[in-house]
């Protein structure tokens, strides 16, 4: 009998790829009657993806170059659109046992008359945003769930079915686990660091308002050192004009610039930093797998109490202007203590994590959705 055949797929940035690569590695190794096959829509995505498993020590796993060539040459090099990259590739995607993809543009397959594969969602965070609570999750056969506060929402809402929902963990956790720590970075004195996390969405994001107030109150203040590492899609498509901007912030001593790089999707600065400093990613929960000072902006303005696409911002103080900077990062290091046990209470909601590594768990989820032994 031939083996079924999986695809993990990724079609958009990088960072995308740290929320299933581990789970494509573990069901590798522990499935042997599945074979598993990564695509990517760029070369550059599956080179990244081949130096991640060579890391890992390998698995066997064979790597797909998704088509049309033209396609990629039109978006210059980068990822091109993906919706038009899901229609070229349909039928080559109706042709596999199961999908399973980080992100949800991938539901419109079922829009194009693509049928057979389960569809499987592993989501790529676990923030608390409503924009990733919508119609298309109902298109999947399979949606993750990183812990409670995830499937409770995604079920409670109707979004997911309970038989359709699996809570796994964070798979993402196991991938960084795994892998070599990279450096963090590097600054001429010591002292504390501050992660400066400014999220995408032009409407909740403190960038457009504050952004350049922000790195130009740091670099006139000694108290503190200053990762600025937005989120991986807020400069995606500048030009090398907008990046130069930041050029006399880059060779600050006490400021490092990351627009995008590999060490913006591993965690490394979540890890490195001692205070984060943001609006409304999920990076936040990464930050406080181990519990640290968060001080939050409210740039747009949001009347953010009691609503949970902010709970969150419980974690620690939240600024309404970014006056008095310097001061309000030394008053919320001296204040957590009093937001030691919330952060605490928000972690164990957010990630159901256990003896077993979530990405087993999530190879197994698949696995059993398609009848598959271990």
């Amino acid at each position: 009998m031939a083996k079924k055949r999986v695809c993990f797929l990724y079609i958009a940035q990088h960072h995308q790829v740290w929320h299933s690569l581990s789970v494509a590695v573990a069901m590798a190794r522990g499935w042997p009657d599945l074979k598993v096959e990564i695509a990517a829509t760029t070369q550059e995505l599956l080179d990244y993806v081949a130096g991640l498993m060579k890391e890992l020590g390998g698995a066997p796993i064979a790597l797909v170059l998704l088509p049309p060539a033209w396609m990629r040459r039109l978006s210059g090099g980068g990822a091109p659109p993906k919706a038009p990259m899901l229609i070229a590739n349909a039928l080559r995607l109706g042709r596999y046992d199961a999908v399973i993809t980080p992100e949800r543009t991938t539901a419109l397959l079922r829009k194009l008359g693509v049928r057979h594969p389960i569809l499987v969602y592993t989501q790529h965070g676990a923030g608390d945003r409503e924009g990733p609570f919508e119609p298309r999750l109902r298109v999947f056969d399979l949606v993750m769930a990183a812990g409670p506060k995830q499937r409770d929402r995604m079920v409670g809402e109707g979004w997911v079915k309970p038989e359709n929902c699996a809570m796994v963990g964070y798979p993402k956790f196991d991938l960084v686990d795994a892998l070599p720590q990279r450096p963090a970075p590097r600054f001429e004195k010591s002292g504390p660091v501050v992660l400066y996390n400014p999220h995408f969405h032009p409407e909740l994001s403190s960038w457009p308002k504050w952004g350049w107030r922000i790195l130009e109150a740091f670099a006139a203040d000694d108290r503190h050192n200053l990762i600025f590492a937005p989120h991986i899609r807020l400069f995606e498509t500048s030009s090398s004009e907008e990046r130069a901007a930041f050029k006399r912030f880059a060779e600050h001593p006490r400021i490092h610039v990351d627009l995008g790089g590999p060490a913006a999707a591993d965690m490394t600065y979540t890890r490195a930093a001692d205070l984060y400093l943001g609006d409304v990613s999920s990076q936040i929960y990464e930050f406080l797998r181990t519990p640290k000072p968060c001080l939050f902006l409210n740039a747009s303005g949001a009347d953010w109490r009691g609503d949970r696409s902010f709970h969150h911002w419980l974690f620690g103080p939240v600024l309404d202007g970014v006056d008095t900077l310097g001061d309000d990062v030394d008053r919320a290091f001296a204040s957590h203590d009093s937001f030691h046990a919330v952060q605490a209470r928000g972690i164990a909601e957010t990630f159901d994590i256990t003896n077993e590594p979530s990405s087993t768990r999530a190879a197994r989820a698949i696995a059993q959705r398609l009848g598959a032994c271990a």
